[in-house]
């Protein structure tokens, strides 16, 4: 089993749409915390999470949110989904 961990960011494009930024993968929580929330003060929204799985066998186990702030498409949607 490995775990990824990863940081996305959010903009708004000159037309006012979100937009994901480039997603990075980091080497832990820890940093995954400092990024994200650094990125908190630039960006329209953030997010980081973990993922646990399999790369062999392609089987991975639901994110695991760790971070999020501002406008974070996907788990608006998720939120919308759940109410």
């Amino acid at each position: 089993m490995l775990t990824y961990f990863v940081v996305q960011s959010f903009n708004f494009t000159p037309k006012g749409a979100i937009t994901a930024g480039e997603a990075v993968e980091v080497q832990d929580v820890e940093h995954a915390l400092r990024l994200a929330e650094k990125l908190a003060g630039c960006s329209a929204g953030v997010v980081a999470f973990s993922r646990t799985g399999d790369p062999a066998s392609g089987e991975f186990e639901d994110a695991v949110i760790l971070y999020a702030n501002g406008i974070v498409p996907a788990l608006e949607m998720e939120m919308a989904i759940a109410s």
